[in-house]
């Protein structure tokens, strides 16, 4: 893919002359959080990590979507943290979209630019260090990772999105396509964070309606999206956040491409007993 673009917040307030109805939305069923929701006054600090500030997407909420959570990190020059992850159980992964990090995986370290994807499986030890000039923002998704007797859990990775081809979705001519950083047959992972891209024109043509929970932050472009029966507009920026069983279709119009970083749980058994 040549020439990707990647949004990314810049915080900052708005100025007191600004109409203060937006787009945000919290229903049963789906969240809407634009782009202009993104100031400072909603950052938050976290233990441990220097220079730095975190836009709280999502997190496990009962009863709405429970599996995983959601930030984008900004990292001054300098900053960054050599204790990042609390959670002994916690799987990861950073995608970068704007911004040089640098990411130590078990000592080894790798350069992160605009498209970089890293997966970071529970036990692993890491570490990330904002080594540039400028500041660096990256999204973050955490999940407790379902361990199954028998499987082994995948080992981590590092890549940048301009290394893999897209897979295009059948019957589609293109204008629909999913750039994967996972085989979707491997079932050792039990969450995929893909890229999903449309062409103007582009549409999911029927509700999907699945068990699957989903995080979709907008990097590129403008659509409708058909949530529950409601028709919602949203842009480069925007996060949507759909709490499993959420119907949902899109339409691409244009005039550019539309592309979203995508989050869903995969690969295991539905739970039996809600508390355990």
């Amino acid at each position: 893919m040549s020439n990707p673009v990647y949004y990314a917040p810049q915080g900052g307030h708005p100025p007191q002359t600004q109409i203060t109805a937006d787009r945000a939305v919290f229903t049963e069923a789906y969240a809407l959080i634009p782009k202009g929701v993104m100031r400072d006054i909603v950052t938050s600090n976290l233990p441990f990590w220097q220079g730095t500030r975190a836009w709280v997407l999502a997190r496990p909420l009962s009863g709405f979507a429970e599996t995983f959570s959601q930030y984008i990190m900004e990292v001054q020059p300098g900053g960054g943290s050599d204790k990042p992850e609390p959670e002994e159980d916690a799987e990861g992964v950073l995608f970068v979209v704007e911004g040089e990090l640098s990411l130590s995986l078990d000592g080894v370290r790798h350069a992160m630019a605009p498209g970089g994807y890293a997966f970071i499986p529970p036990g692993v030890e890491w570490r990330v260090r904002n080594e540039s000039r400028e500041a660096v923002r990256f999204h973050w998704i955490r999940k407790a990772f379902e361990y199954v007797d028998g499987l082994d859990v995948p080992e981590a990775f590092v890549t940048n999105e301009q290394a893999i081809t897209p897979s295009e979705m059948p019957g589609t001519e293109g204008r629909w396509s999913t750039t994967r950083f996972v085989d979707p047959n491997d079932v050792r992972h039990d969450m995929h964070v893909t890229i999903v891209n449309f062409q103007p024109g582009g549409v999911i043509p029927f509700d999907e309606t699945h068990v699957m929970e989903h995080g979709l932050y907008v990097l590129e472009g403008k659509a409708v999206y058909h949530l529950n029966q409601q028709w919602v507009e949203v842009e480069a920026g925007d996060f949507m956040w759909l709490r499993a069983f959420c119907p949902q279709a899109c339409y691409a119009g244009g005039p550019g491409p539309f592309r979203y970083l995508l989050y869903k749980d995969v690969n295991r058994h539905a739970k039996l007993k809600l508390f355990r």
